[in-house]
Order: structure tokens, then C-alpha cells, then sequence
């Protein structure tokens, strides 16, 4: 009888109303936190995990070993490698792709590589125009690791320690 008296004032008084009025009335005055997004930028962790690129070693060559232990670790299955032996038995891949609409960016790859040839970047800004462009090369992620190699570095060695 009293639960039913207290609900019919509750409704009466539009207690809810006035209740959600109350928790925006208190956001309203208080100091906004929007970022004008690309104009400002937000800080981003050092283990952020973005755009994926091959590096290279000071010589110029390849790190990638063709060893495979990256596509074996993916859980999503978007790496597809493809190797060869070279005359003096070391082997390279010939064909090194990675799905973006698959991978989950968990960062097992990259854990996964021995040489530290496969890195996710801190870049997080790319898109795709044509239909097919979400399968990154092996000439594109060398390329993407070579303009970004500086930046890089310095988050690896940012990340050092943790490793």
C-alpha cells in the first residue's frame, strides 16, 4: 500500500524527470572535454598498436627471416606468407600480405618475430579508395617502414624496457 502511495507521488512529481535534469544540469556548466579532432591530438600510449610496416636493417636489407612464426601466431588468420631460399640457403619471402579488414591489431606478430622485422606503428590515421586496397603488400609495408623507420625506432626504444 505504501510502495504503490510512493510511486503514484513519484509519477505525480515527475521525480525522474527532474532527477535526469539534475545529472545534466551538472555536466552543463561544468568545463568541456572535446577535442577538435584534427587540429588536436590526443596523447597516445607508447604500446599503441596502429598501421603495420616491415623494417629493414642498416645495410638495406630485409629483416623478414620467412620464418613464418607471425602467421602462425595470428588468431585472425591475416597474414598470408609465401618464402624462397636464396643460393646462399638464407630464405626471404616473396609474398608477404596482411588482411587490415581481419586483423584485430593484437599485436601477436609481432611479439612473434624473432628479428623484429614486423612492427604495428603508432599510426593510426590511413584509409582505403579502391576496392582491394586492404591488403597491404610486402612492397608497401617495407615502403611505410622506410618513410616511418625514425619514428619507429624511437617508440621501440621507448618501449625497451617493458620488452
Amino acid at each position: 500500500m505504501i510502495s504503490s502511495i510512493k510511486h503514484f507521488v513519484k509519477t505525480f512529481t515527475l521525480f525522474e524527470l527532474l532527477q535526469g535534469l539534475s545529472v545534466t544540469g551538472k555536466y552543463f556548466f561544468s568545463k568541456k572535454v572535446t577535442v577538435q579532432y584534427p587540429e588536436q591530438k590526443t596523447p597516445i600510449s607508447p604500446r599503441f598498436r596502429g598501421h603495420h610496416a616491415l623494417r629493414r636493417y642498416p645495410n638495406g636489407e630485409e629483416r623478414c627471416i620467412a620464418c613464418k612464426l607471425c602467421e602462425a601466431a595470428c588468431p585472425a588468420l591475416a597474414i598470408d606468407i609465401e618464402l624462397e631460399e636464396r643460393a646462399d640457403g638464407t630464405r626471404r619471402t616473396t609474398k608477404y600480405d596482411i588482411d587490415m579488414f581481419k586483423c584485430i591489431y593484437c599485436g601477436f606478430c609481432e611479439e612473434a618475430c624473432p628479428v623484429d622485422a614486423i612492427v604495428e606503428t603508432q599510426i593510426f590515421e590511413y584509409h582505403f579508395e579502391e576496392r582491394g586496397e586492404h591488403v597491404i603488400t610486402k612492397e608497401k609495408l617495407l615502403a611505410f617502414g622506410d618513410k616511418h623507420e625514425a619514428e619507429i625506432a624511437k617508440h621501440r626504444a621507448i618501449d625497451a624496457p617493458y620488452r
